[in-house]
């Protein structure tokens, strides 16, 4: 794991300091574990084993996410002048905008025809991961919104002295992007679908609330994705074993391969995080002639399923829909969890009880020019994204008579 000094900033307020850990590795896991959201049985914050430090540490050790390939660690810890941790930001220094799933490729292109240097620029974010968590992390027992507004107020200020072009803050939850705005940066909106647990007891319980066309449509595909003798297993825990990830992995690499070039995750990753969060893990594979073709991994939180990379080495019909989507909602329904998080894009989400959720993310652009741009874009865009989302809301496969 990359490591480095940690570097000093004053934030406005003289009894706090904003301090760069260069690497997951210079905090302590209960020094992670203490702020809020990060651990299993955080009744209050809730869980997403995404921000964890056995999730981040795991990308960091298996050198996923280092200096070498573009996102060495810079996290930001707020103190107070005795050194006690207050507040956290996981966040990275990038020298380019690869595996994130919130497009400035247009900013950058533009501010360099313009003569300006764009790379490198600070990424608050979980690499590789298109999912809805806390960026501004809060020690327990803290003054959230104090906390809050110390860590926006001092990422603006390391941005600024580090002389980085700017700081994206990227699915994010709302109330963190109104902190940020107050603070400067600029509010963008982007779209994915979610499917909302409302109670079901069962699957049949949620195709009860489809159209019937939809309903007949959903329960022909899931049959047709069984045909040729595939069965699916649901693997978490202990029925993790380092053969199940090297199926995996497999897939993950044949699929990813042809999808990004080069994929960007390794497999000492996925047996680090076997090791270090296994429960919180659930893999879907289908298996074929006694042997698994196809899986798809999801992470389990405290209410919610995020399903996160998919892979296949044979082509079969709607396979790819019944392991990544239904299965993910008949996982959701026994564990009763109230959301399931499938991804980035996809209006195929649609027609498999999936709605649109818009997703939100802030960004401090230090050059006034570029940043003035970028905030006419951002208003026209954040319209647009609105005015899509209705539209799907409209066409979504649910029974009008159902409907507030």
């Amino acid at each position: 794991m990359d490591q480095g000094d940690d570097c000093e900033r004053q934030t406005a307020n003289a009894e706090l300091s904003i301090r760069i850990a260069a690497g997951i590795g210079a905090f302590t896991s209960a020094e992670w574990d203490s702020l809020g959201g990060t651990t299993r049985g955080d009744a209050e914050n809730g869980y997403n084993p995404l921000v964890s430090f056995a999730f981040l540490s795991a990308l960091e050790d298996s050198g996923c996410a280092v200096r070498r390939t573009g996102w060495q660690g810079h996290h930001l810890r707020l103190e107070t002048a005795r050194g006690k941790l207050l507040g956290a930001v996981p966040c990275y220094l990038k020298s380019h905008s690869q595996g994130e799933y919130v497009f400035d490729h247009g900013w950058s292109d533009a501010f360099e025809r313009a003569g300006g240097r764009y790379y490198p620029k600070l990424q608050c974010a979980v690499p590789f991961t298109p999912v809805t968590g806390p960026r501004l992390l809060v020690g327990k027992g803290e003054d959230s919104p104090t906390v809050k507004a110390g860590l926006a107020a001092g990422l603006k200020a390391v941005t600024d002295k580090l002389g980085v072009s700017s700081a994206h803050v990227t699915f994010a939850p709302e109330d963190d992007v109104q902190i940020l705005a107050a603070a400067g940066f600029l509010h963008r909106t982007d779209q994915q679908f979610h499917f909302s647990n409302e109670g079901f007891s069962s699957y049949d319980d949620f195709l009860a609330t489809l159209a019937s066309r939809k309903r007949k449509a959903m329960k022909k595909e899931r049959r047709e994705a069984h045909a040729d003798g595939i069965s699916i297993d649901w693997l978490t825990g202990k029925d993790l074993t380092e053969k199940a990830w090297d199926d995996f992995f497999a897939f993950y690499m044949d699929t990813g391969s042809r999808k990004w070039g080069r994929p960007y995750l390794n497999r000492d990753f996925f047996s680090l995080i076997g090791e270090r969060m296994a429960d919180d893990i659930l893999l879907i594979m289908a298996k074929r002639n006694g042997r698994y073709i196809a899986g798809a991994i999801n992470f389990i939180g405290s209410d919610a399923l995020y399903g996160r990379n998919w892979g296949c080495i044979e082509d079969h019909p709607f396979l790819h829909f019944e392991v990544c989507y239904h299965q993910a909602i008949d996982f959701a329904i026994s564990r009763k969890l109230k959301v399931v998080e499938a991804g980035a894009q996809g209006e195929h989400k649609l027609a498999r009880g999936y709605r649109p959720v818009t997703m939100h993310s802030a960004h401090y652009i230090a050059h006034p020019g570029l940043r003035n741009a970028v905030a006419d874009y951002l208003q026209r865009e954040r319209r647009e994204v609105k005015r899509m989302s209705e539209y799907l809301e409209e066409h979504t496969p649910f029974r009008k008579d159902l409907a507030e």
